[in-house]
């Protein structure tokens, strides 16, 4: 017996450090942990970062900021990385960084409507968010305000809430929104001509980021700002300030929200299981009926407070220009802000 029990403590030794040596190989040790940059609005991240702590026991750490502000902190963060996943953006701004991404299709990918599906092996669409304008109902008066047209009015001369479209892609979002519905593509000069006017009706004023703009325009700050439809209608479902959501008359663009695991990720196995869950039917469910979001799940139910898509103007963004051209159109924003 006590033969036995030596071999048997010692083939027990021999799988254990084989299995040491195949994590140390891999550069993976087993994580009780995960941490999310995200600039997602508080509503999606308390509902959706419980869920995931409470099937997998996994305790996760969410660092919030502007998605441009976290695609600098990652960029930077290259050599040594902190976060393993970035937990929203729309996609066109994580396609512009695939460099700071791991490949990775969850097997859930193929249950997206097609359009929205993993074509690149590293950034999962999630959700649907439209470019949509928040009034103050208080504040407004007898001013109307249907679309983005509107917004040249000079009783509006700041007061509108909007940020640096240099730095924030819900700010980048509706210039390029601007220029589609306006001037029909991203190169006219009728669209362009608009946005300069636009920008000289905000009289200098800028928001110090995107969350401040829809809360500057709840708390009474400002009459009117561009902001996208999540926070927007999450102040009017919670009744907690006096706003309505406005779909602009000359069109509106959907975007996907993104997710992608950053590459040298600390915790990459937590980092896939929550890519997994976040494309599972019953989180895409979650998010249709309790959320302000429009899920990406070919089988999942959407909120009966969401104005339906029939009634929109919907216009689609041409992501391989705006990817490509980015920078371009940035540095002619900036001309009109700068002057």
């Amino acid at each position: 017996m006590k033969k036995l029990s030596g071999v048997v403590l010692a083939s027990a030794a021999v799988l254990l450090s084989l299995s040491a040596c195949s994590e140390e190989g891999s550069g993976q040790t087993e994580s009780d942990e995960l941490v999310l940059y995200s600039p997602n609005s508080e509503e999606l991240i308390s509902t959706i970062v419980p869920l995931f702590e409470e099937e997998t026991g996994i305790r996760v750490e969410v660092i919030s900021a502007g998605t441009g502000e976290l695609m600098r902190r990652i960029e930077t963060e290259q050599n040594s990385p902190y976060g393993d996943v970035i937990f929203g953006g729309t996609e066109s701004v994580h396609l512009e960084n695939l460099d700071l991404f791991h490949e990775y299709v969850s097997e859930n990918d193929a249950n997206l409507i097609e359009e929205y599906q993993n074509d690149t092996g590293k950034v999962t669409s999630y959700v649907l968010d439209g470019n949509v304008l928040l009034v103050n109902e208080n504040l407004i008066g007898d001013i109307q305000i249907e679309g983005y047209a509107d917004l040249l009015n000079p009783e509006l001369r700041g007061k509108i809430a909007h940020t640096d479209a240099a730095s924030s892609s819900s700010a980048f979002n509706h210039v390029t929104n601007m220029l589609l519905a306006i001037g029909g593509d991203y190169e006219s000069e009728e669209g362009w001509a608009f946005v300069e006017e636009f920008v000289d009706n905000l009289d200098g004023r800028i928001s110090s980021g995107s969350g401040a703009v829809h809360r500057s325009v709840a708390d009474g700050e400002y009459t009117v700002g561009l902001t996208w439809e999540d926070p927007a209608v999450g102040y009017i479902r919670g009744e907690v300030a006096p706003v309505r959501v406005v779909h602009p008359v000359e069109g509106t663009v959907y975007a996907a929200s993104a997710s992608s695991i950053i590459e040298g990720a600390p915790n990459l196995a937590n980092a896939e299981r929550f890519i997994d869950f976040l494309l599972s039917e019953e989180v895409q469910n979650t998010i249709g009926e309790n959320l302000n979001n429009r899920p990406l799940h070919k089988d999942a139910v959407v909120a009966d407070h969401l104005t339906p898509m029939e009634d929109i103007n919907l216009l689609f963004e041409d992501l391989d220009y705006v990817t490509e051209n980015k920078d371009a159109i940035v540095e002619r924003y900036i001309q009109f802000i700068t002057n």
